[in-house]
């Protein structure tokens, strides 16, 4: 099958990955790609934002599938562009993409599907959000209702810092003052072809930028897959997955679709486990970056097979996807100053003898190859996957890799998935 892979980051390459592992014979081209997948793909430059760009591509080169990885193309329309040409397309169009655009837009979903979630304020001005914040109290949640990088959301039991953060996204839009909800976080992903869902692995990922879920709040710096603790609570993991497809997943996309705007893509569940029961943190709508790295892995099902039924409207015809027993840990190397102000331009060295690790699959983020050399260009570089009999396994296959790449100033968290390999 012709597949075009859209986006530049480590979830790109780990879909790449994923297809290329079920069957050689596909012909993989990724827009833009970055310097890792480049090694493994060709790589065309457009802007994956550009919908007439990508869709003349599409039709000019007989692109059987194009995949969407980040959210921009999404909530520019890209997916509708394509659609319109008859290309299938594995992505939300612009109007259900407003599920992670728009936070507001979610709550309103969520509250016409009857999903669990917390209550939430809407504050266009400062006045607004202060009495917002005076009356959830605290600790304060404070988002911002549009994209932000994952770096839009601040907990905090600081009144001041609660403002100036709201201060500085009421530049661009409206903030959502939620209410505080305290338990376990899980992302779980659900695959939708705009009336039928099917259920990945779910994972943890780690949003705080250093050790002991210390300092700012990152795109992501780490993840694991699957949830062995998840059985303390529910009989097994499938139980968890079957209550959330039940209650979230699937009464929210047939409320999209009786609103006519149909999900067809990948349904991010963002999830926390409190003492009342499962609740919905956030929704996105696209394949969640940490975490896809570590749940694509796992997969046995071909990927193809589900992207496609999914961009095709036949998902109910397909059993669930299945998952190898294996554990998945995903560490993340980022620049230093990372999130607030990344240093870029620095080489990275020992990428050859990381590899080299059994288990291990080193996935560029943010990387370019200049003069030979691979070069970072982002605040997240590199997502170093270990896979293991166990998470002791792939936490020291992980770690003994991470220790062979040399990148001055390199950063990253030394505690991924240190509870559950204990």
């Amino acid at each position: 099958m012709k597949i075009l892979v859209l986006g530049s980051g480590a979830r790109e390459h780990a879909i790449v990955e994923a297809l290329l592992a079920e069957d050689a014979a596909h012909e993989i081209t990724a827009a833009p790609g970055n310097a890792g997948i480049a090694a493994r793909v060709e790589t065309v430059v457009l802007d994956p934002s550009n919908g007439k760009v990508v869709t003349q591509y599409a039709l000019d080169y007989g692109i059987e599938l194009v995949v969407i990885g980040p959210e921009a193309p999404l909530v520019a329309g890209v997916a509708d562009a394509l659609r319109a040409k008859g290309v299938p397309v594995f992505g939300p169009g612009k109007a259900a993409a407003a599920l992670e655009g728009s936070k507001a837009f979610a709550k309103r979903i969520m509250e016409q599907a009857q999903v669990p979630t917390g209550r939430a304020v809407r504050a266009a001005t400062l006045d607004e959000l202060t009495a917002a914040l005076d009356e959830l109290g605290a600790p304060h949640v404070v988002k911002a209702d549009g994209l932000a990088a994952g770096k839009g959301v601040l907990v905090t039991d600081d009144r001041d810092a609660a403002v100036a953060h709201a201060e500085y996204y009421l530049q661009h839009g409206p903030v959502l003052v939620e209410e505080f909800l305290d338990g376990q976080e899980v992302s779980l992903f659900f695959l939708a072809d705009g009336h039928d869902v099917v259920p990945l692995s779910p994972a943890q990922d780690y949003k705080r930028a250093f050790d002991g879920d210390a300092g700012p709040n990152t795109g992501g710096m780490g993840a694991y897959s699957p949830l062995p603790w998840i059985a303390d609570r529910w009989v097994a993991e499938a139980a968890f997955v079957d209550e959330v497809l039940d209650t979230i997943a699937l009464p929210t996309v047939r409320a999209l679709e009786a609103e006519g705007t149909p999900f067809v893509g990948l349904l991010y569940c963002g999830l926390i486990l409190t003492d009342a029961g499962i609740r919905v943190i956030e929704f996105n709508a696209r394949f969640g970056d940490p975490e896809t790295q570590v749940v694509l892995p796992r997969l046995a099902t071909p990927l193809s097979q589900l992207l496609l039924a999914a961009a095709t409207g036949t998902l109910g015809r397909m059993p669930y996807p299945t998952f190898t027993d294996e554990a998945a840990v995903v560490v993340v190397l980022a620049s230093e100053g990372y999130p607030e102000n990344p240093i870029t331009g620095r080489e990275i060295t020992g990428l050859a003898e990381a590899a080299e690790v059994p288990g291990v699959t080193i996935l560029h983020a943010g990387t370019a190859l200049a003069d030979g050399r691979f070069i970072a260009t982002g605040g997240r570089v590199l997502g170093v996957v270990g896979r293991g009999d166990g998470f002791a396994a792939a936490r020291e296959a992980t770690y003994e890799a991470l220790g062979r790449i040399r990148l001055e100033g390199g950063q990253y968290r030394h505690d991924i998935a240190e509870r559950v390999a204990r």
